[in-house]
């Protein structure tokens, strides 16, 4: 039996979609258990029904057309109990159903066993015998192991959209919604246009070329074609989104004029290949380098890229843009919506954004958050193909999108929508008021951020000053470490911009599955290996020129602190600070007039959380990173899908770690910061307010929403908020807690849809 599985599994591997996998499955196993019938029903979530998808031994006639619903007959039995079901007279129990169009007049003998997979139950699959009989328990063990193999390739055909043909769309509308995730606030009702790449990157054949200059002269018109686009998109919506969208389209322009991009692909021309395949090769180079990051700021750069390099490709094969006809109420949709197709539609148009792709920190979601659109990404099981023109409803906070709704449900939105208005105005109302409490506590709202590009964005939304700073971009453009020139004159930039206010820059954070180019490093486990500080200390030489910079750069301004990341353990500390001390001294004797800058390090290391009182005599402040702390807490993987709903930063163990560390380091009157994802939720901030920490640093979308609550709650409502939550032992229960409060307040519209 063991050697039979094997082969059915490698068949199932090589199998090109879901369809042929399992008509591999339902013939092997019918063969193999000697069995009468196999059969494979998939359970649709849209339309709630078990729907026959594959079989052998039943009337072929009636695949795709046999639908039962949730606990109908014996295949909605197993599926309600998760159990596996073993009869050997199938008639005789109370849920069977008779199926006249299957043909099965004469079958007995019965098992069924659930497909699981995360704890979903995707469908049944079950094996008859005319005769009574009960399966042996080889046989059982035989079936749930295939169930287990079908677990996965169904959801993996679900998330490549091959499983559409068996949840066809209901013809008079529907009410239940697909979720994916939030990705920028707001309610959204129109009209489904849906968007898609210009040119195809993967499809660019192989080809040689002995024409070089030809080659070469090609690529370079094509950039200065794009170059001109990306400047005349940048001035027709200038107008509605001023500093924010001009940000992002100079980073397109950076990316245009980086030499690193122009460089590879001319000298893959130059040794044979023609101009777009180096162009293609030359792009997912690059992009592969992003997504391979731990950062998700970061990774999302690599869609950035990728449209980039499309747009490009376009330019090269002579294509013509005609952009569809946006109507009145447009909702863009795709299976991957880039800032420039974004761009590319009347603003005045626009009310609404859904991606297939992306995640909060794409730039698509910055952009829908600064033009106040509402968007949904990851969006994976909506039928993109087949909703062109479709009505559509966006709810950007649930991250739900209803396709072809009854008009109850529009009804309910547009009166949402009409709230939303007023709430989105009033908060607008915010931006030059103080982040104070009503007893007159002042909690300072800092940005988190990356480029330079998005200064000017985290300036307008009222930040106080840049919490996190991360420095690792200008090392991953590159083909080589940054000089210490180099890395002065950006640091310059991002000093200067927010003088007086205080700048966090965080020292060199990669390693592990961030990896540079030039600088590679390959671990089974890149979440606990050599990253963060582990290497910069490892590295003195990259370390110094790193921090000779920083304060060269603070010349003169002195709105420099430094972040130390990845720390665990006091050693690291003192070594980081005596390379600190190294370098101001050098500086100091060779004539510059710099100042020692405060230092401070992440709280990321669940270690740390033992030593704050020791580590708090030694450094200026505390930043928790709460992403990571989460993570390391909970030992759950956020980026590991089948795990990824254990990850929840209200969890009762993140809660009681953020009071001990804030305790910890007040003991000693250490101010502590947060940076991470929390501090950009109005639902964790009210937590944050009850526990004392010192400020907040999140992207300039957030603030307004924060904001409104630190505005709206004193300290003590914010701590007693903080006991209650406390008497919870889940996260879910913590949330709803905290959402009950904000309604309460009146801000209930900071969290979902409405008022």
């Amino acid at each position: 039996m063991l050697a039979t599985l094997r082969r059915i599994v490698q068949e199932v591997n090589t199998a090109h979609d879901l369809e042929q996998a399992s008509a591999i499955i339902v013939a092997r196993v019918k063969q193999s258990m000697s069995a009468d019938v196999c059969s494979i029903y998939l359970f649709d979530q849209g339309l709630q029904q078990y729907i026959l998808m594959a079989s052998e031994g039943l009337n072929p006639a009636s695949v795709g057309v046999v639908r039962l619903s949730p606990g109908e007959g014996l295949v909605g039995l197993v599926g309600e109990t998760e159990e596996l079901l073993n009869l050997d007279n199938a008639p005789d129990h109370p849920r069977y159903r008779f199926i006249a169009e299957t043909g099965e007049l004469s079958f007995h003998g019965f098992l069924g066993v659930p497909i699981i997979h995360h704890r979903q139950v995707m469908g049944v699959v079950v094996v008859r015998q005319c005769r009574r009989c009960r399966f042996d328990e080889s046989e059982v063990a035989f079936l749930l192991t295939i169930a287990a193999q079908l677990a996965g390739a169904i959801a993996h055909a679900d998330a490549r959209g091959e499983i559409k043909p068996f949840t066809e769309l209901p013809a008079g509308g529907d009410n239940r919604p697909i979720v994916a995730l939030p990705g920028a606030p707001g309610v959204g009702i129109g009209h489904a246009v849906v968007v898609y790449p210009l040119a195809n990157l993967d499809a660019v054949p192989h080809r040689q070329s002995n024409d070089t200059a030809t080659e070469i002269l090609a690529l370079e018109q094509a950039l200065e074609a794009e170059r001109n686009n990306i400047q005349a998109l940048e001035a027709s919506i200038h107008p509605a989104l001023g500093a924010e969208s001009r940000a992002l389209f100079e980073a397109y322009l950076l990316m245009l004029n980086s030499d690193t991009l122009i460089e590879k692909s001319i000298a893959r021309i130059r040794q044979g290949c023609w101009a777009p395949g180096a162009w293609r090769d030359t792009i997912n180079e690059q992009a592969q380098l992003f997504e391979s990051m731990d950062d998700p700021y970061l990774r999302e750069r690599a869609d950035d890229l990728r449209d980039l390099g499309r747009r490009i490709l376009a330019q090269l094969q002579n294509e013509v843009r005609r952009p569809p006809d946006y109507p009145a109420q447009t909702i863009l949709v795709g299976e991957e919506i880039s800032a420039t197709m974004l761009a590319e539609v009347p603003r005045e148009r626009l009310v609404g954004v859904v991606s297939v792709r992306g995640s909060s920190a794409s730039h698509v979601a910055i952009l829908a958050h600064a033009m106040g659109v509402p968007a949904v990404v990851g969006a994976g099981e909506l039928p993109v193909g087949r909703i062109d023109g479709c009505e559509l409803v966006v709810d950007g906070y649930r991250g739900r999108i209803f396709v072809s709704p009854p008009q109850s449900v529009c009804d309910e939105y547009y009166h949402l929508a009409r709230e939303e208005e007023v709430l989105v105005a009033g908060l607008e109302g915010l931006r030059e008021l103080p982040a104070e409490t009503p007893d007159g506590l002042h909690l300072p709202l800092y940005a988190n951020t990356g480029l330079l590009s998005d200064l000017a964005p985290s300036i307008e939304s009222g930040a106080e000053g840049v919490g996190l700073y991360r420095t690792e971009f200008p090392f991953m453009i590159r083909e080589r470490f940054p000089g210490e020139e180099e890395q002065r004159t950006i640091y310059r930039e991002v000093l200067k911009g927010f003088l007086p206010r205080p700048v966090t820059l965080r020292t060199l954070d990669v390693g592990g599955d961030k990896a540079l180019p030039y600088f590679p490093i390959e671990e089974e486990n890149p979440f606990l290996g050599w990253r963060g500080i582990r290497i910069t200390l490892d590295h003195p030489e990259i370390f110094l020129v790193q921090l000779r910079a920083m304060m060269r750069a603070s010349i003169g301004l002195n709105n420099l602190q430094l972040l130390l990341p990845m720390i665990s353990n006091v050693a690291e500390v003192d070594h980081a600070l005596h390379l600190i001390g190294r370098a101001y001294h050098e500086l100091r004797d060779a004539g510059e007039q710099v100042m020692m800058p405060q230092v401070g390090i992440m709280v990321e290391v669940p270690s740390v959380i033992y030593q704050m009182e020791t580590l708090a005599s030694r450094v200026d402040f505390f930043s928790v990173g709460t992403n990571d702390l989460t993570q390391y807490l909970l030992a759950v993987d956020r980026n590991n899908p089948r795990v990824a709903s254990l990850y929840d930063g209200l969890h009762p163990a993140v809660i009681r770690a953020l009071i001990q560390i804030v305790s910890g380091a007040h003991l000693l009157d250490k101010p502590v910061g947060v940076c991470g994802e929390m501090a950009g939720d109005p639902l964790a901030a009210l937590l944050l307010l009850g526990i004392g920490v010192d400020g907040l640093s999140m992207s300039a979308a957030s603030m307004p929403r924060v904001k409104a609550v630190i505005r709206n709650f004193t300290v003590s409502e914010a701590r007693e908020a903080l006991d209650q939550a406390l008497q919870y032992d889940n996260a879910a229960a913590i949330r709803e807690h905290l959402e009950q409060l904000l309604e309460q307040q009146g801000l209930g519209g900071l969290v979902r849809a409405g008022k």
